[in-house]
């Protein structure tokens, strides 16, 4: 006896639309829970995202070698440091040599005479005369050690298009000068940054466009 194909039909035969009639059936709320967890996740990985590239933006530091770790033992320093008495020999143990400081700016008279010529006479000590007096025999040392660290914080995207930067500075600064006769220190100064703490805020409208637009310069049109 043959097999006859069309009375076994309806086994063989798949409804297409039965089946997505039964999908179509699956419960609304199970589908809006699933869009629901999707986008938390997507939420989530987008703060991780974000907040670990912040880790990636740039990180800077000035460090001037000195013998001192911190702005007091640098003041300590220069506060031993004794006019009329301390050579130059005695400053160079105290972490203020003339030969190896790195970043040592040298004064001439001249740079000296111009530095003071808004000084009244009265107000010019008994160190800075002896100096000028002796022109080219005197010569002024400045010491600038420094800490100075900055990073750049907030929002990753923000500061990576160039719309916004943020950026915190710490540290601490001593500029510390010494005018030297004949081997000796005749006189000397100080100026100080003790704590610094900066934040900087850069905002951009324009954001990558700012460069370009402060790049461009028109001509000038002449009346």
């Amino acid at each position: 006896m043959g097999f006859d194909l069309r009375k076994h039909s309806g086994i063989i035969n798949i409804n297409p639309g039965s089946v997505r009639y039964r999908c179509d059936t699956a419960p609304r709320e199970l589908r809006m829970d699933r869009q629901r967890l999707l986008l938390l996740i997507i939420v989530f990985m987008t703060t991780l995202i974000v907040a670990g590239c912040a880790a990636l933006l740039p990180r800077s530091s000035t460090v001037v070698n000195s013998p001192w770790k911190s702005y007091i033992e640098a003041v300590d320093a220069f506060d031993s440091v004794v006019p009329n008495k301390s050579t130059v020999n005695d400053i160079g143990k105290l972490g203020f040599n003339i030969h190896s400081t790195s970043n040592l700016k040298i004064l001439s008279y001249v740079d000296i005479a111009v530095a003071t010529q808004t000084l009244k006479r009265e107000e010019v000590g008994n160190g800075i005369d002896a100096c000028l007096r002796v022109r080219e025999l005197c010569t002024g040392y400045v010491f600038e050690p420094q800490v100075v660290k900055s990073h750049r914080y907030g929002n990753f995207l923000l500061d990576i298009f160039n719309f916004k930067r943020e950026t915190k500075e710490s540290g601490w600064k001593l500029r510390a000068t010494f005018l030297v006769v004949d081997s000796v220190v005749v006189e000397k100064f100080w100026y100080g940054e003790p704590l610094i703490n900066l934040d900087r805020n850069i905002v951009n409208p324009l954001g990558p466009l700012q460069e370009i637009g402060n790049i461009i310069s028109f001509p000038k049109i002449s009346p």
